[in-house]
């Protein structure tokens, strides 16, 4: 028996990858993330797969179906929106099951951060300017270590993609104003990949008003850097003086 964390993706059920498709089709019990995981991607699951929305479950309750299975010996899909390793709460549930003897696997996905640059038509590195992307979120619930508040963070200026944060947008802009200027680019995606996907582009100095007439309340990555500007240096790689050497060495 084994407990497979498998990334359900951004809401696109054509971004789900081989392994996650396989799996949920063959699922005989699946534990999912509530509305966070579009609805389209149950239908995957067979008829008689059980299933079991953790929305509304705690800790315990998830831990108990996993031992249930474990006594049934049937595999589990614990099914997380996005990648799991993104704010997705797996550490604690390895951690119990480890200390049950039940074996697991992490099934990775693509993460929102990464639908919302491509519904942006972005890049988030560009040559001289941002070759740093920090994932992060503000507080809420879940505070955040002091070392790793916005301001700290913005101090770098490399390209944010920010998490859980659009109800905190106004607070959000102000923070990074002093470091990125009023003038940085800015993309607020609503649910990315989604079939009612809202996408914003502007500067820290107006999105806060375009983000509002556009309705966007939550649900949504934030995404700041100066690389998402369309005047950006053209990068070395297809440069004619640069040797293939280097180019093999550039994969991501």
């Amino acid at each position: 028996m084994k407990v497979y964390f498998v990334g359900a993706g951004p809401g696109d059920p054509d971004l789900l990858t081989v392994k996650a498709h396989r799996l949920l089709m063959s699922s005989r019990i699946c534990v999912f993330a509530g509305s966070l995981v579009n609805p389209e991607l149950l239908k995957l699951l067979p008829a008689e797969c059980v299933r079991h929305d953790s929305a509304s479950m705690t800790l315990d309750e998830i831990l108990g179906v996993f031992r249930k299975a474990s006594h049934q010996d049937l595999d589990v899909i614990r099914l997380h929106s996005g990648d799991p390793a993104i704010y997705g709460a797996i550490g604690e549930q390895m951690r119990a099951i480890e200390q049950l003897g039940i074996d697991y696997e992490v099934v990775p996905g693509v993460s929102s951060f990464q639908a919302a640059a491509a519904a942006l038509r972005t890049e988030l590195t560009a040559p001289e300017i941002a070759q740093t992307i920090i994932l992060t979120r503000t507080p809420g619930r879940t505070p955040m270590p002091v070392q790793q508040h916005l301001d700290k963070l913005a101090e770098s200026r490399s390209t944010l993609c920010i998490f859980l944060s659009t109800p905190r947008l106004g607070e959000t802009v102000d923070e990074l104003i002093p470091h990125y200027g009023t003038d940085c680019p800015v993309g607020v995606v609503y649910h990315a990949s989604w079939p009612d996907q809202i996408s914003v582009r502007g500067t820290l100095g107006d999105i806060r008003e375009k983000v509002e007439s556009a309705g966007v309340k939550k649900t949504a990555m934030i995404i700041v850097g100066h690389a998402l500007g369309r005047d950006i240096p053209a990068s070395r790689l297809y440069d004619g003086g640069f040797s293939h050497g280097f180019r093999t060495e550039t994969g991501t």
